[in-house]
């Protein structure tokens, strides 16, 4: 009788949803180009990250186990100073989304950082305040947690990640005198500073207005309808080439189109209209003129 009771009350108790974190992060550290240390920190450093990027709750949203975000966190370490707690790594990200009514994900957002550099003792607990930016790996992470978040937002609904990709903003805001490149304007073109200014650019709009079009009304309408879905794509080119006229400098086309490059030519290879057809490889080959053999078979 006390045990039922003890349940009962633990129930009552209980809130009524719990909060769920965003995104299904793998993180794997590669130390191969690191030669006579040990590699105990690489391991709790890898263990670490998992730990903090999939168990902090980043929005006040609730996701459902299922709907959480894919993506991936591929650290390769270029130099390690152990009595500096240094390291220089490349970061190779990579975020995907299911596509509704099928089995395929399609890659949602993608980079790679060469400038992913930080300091980290073994042990040390990784910890995040937005007021306060004084940690250059958390911030890192942060700031790519946002973008995953923000653009997986934008491709569920029209401009639906701003607040999110305004905290990444906000983040690069705060780590200006933080030691590292990749935080600061006209540094580099596609340097974290650039990619989040970009997609909140008024500009720019056209290129989230392309994620959403690209996304929810291209490829998850294929499973129903493939030539409706494949019209929504090419109508989403539209706005990518839109983005590109309002901003020439902006990387942000030319960075979707190298991690979408086979799924587009996939979509158009065999399929739809030749007017889809060419209007597709004319944008594509003035956004990125070098991946030309693939917007190539992309007509056939």
């Amino acid at each position: 009788m006390h045990a039922l009771r003890l349940t009962l009350l633990l129930l009552l108790l209980a809130p009524l949803s719990l909060p769920a974190q965003e995104l299904n992060a793998r993180v794997s550290i590669n130390h191969q180009q690191v030669q006579g240390t040990s590699t105990s920190v690489f391991e709790t450093l890898e263990t670490a990250l998992t730990e903090f990027i999939n168990e902090r709750q980043w929005t006040q949203m609730q996701y459902a186990p299922r709907e959480r975000i894919a993506c991936n966190f591929a650290i390769t370490v270029t130099k390690y100073s152990e009595s500096e707690n240094s390291f220089q790594c490349t970061l190779t990200l990579q975020a995907t989304r299911p596509v509704y009514g099928s089995t395929y994900s399609t890659v949602s957002f993608s980079t790679r950082d060469a400038n992913f550099s930080f300091t980290y003792q073994e042990y040390d607990k990784l910890d995040f305040r937005p007021d306060v930016i004084d940690n250059n790996l958390t911030a890192l992470i942060a700031y790519y947690a946002y973008l995953v978040i923000g653009i997986d937002m934008d491709t569920m609904s029209p401009l639906g990640g701003t607040d999110m990709l305004q905290e990444a903003m906000n983040i690069v805001s705060g780590a200006q005198n933080l030691p590292g490149k990749g935080w600061k304007a006209f540094e580099d073109s596609r340097n974290r500073h650039a990619v989040v200014s970009d997609l909140l650019d008024g500009g720019m709009e056209p290129f989230r207005q392309m994620l959403y079009t690209y996304h929810r009304e291209g490829l998850d309408a294929m499973a129903d309808n493939a030539d409706r879905g494949r019209a929504a794509v090419s109508e989403s080119l539209g706005l990518l080439g839109q983005a590109r006229q309002n901003k020439s400098l902006s990387m942000l086309p030319q960075l979707f189109v190298e991690y979408k490059r086979d799924e587009l030519v996939n979509i158009y290879k065999g399929h739809g209209t030749q007017k889809e057809k060419t209007e597709a490889f004319d944008l594509l080959m003035q956004i990125n003129p070098s991946q030309s053999r693939y917007w190539n078979d992309l007509k056939k």
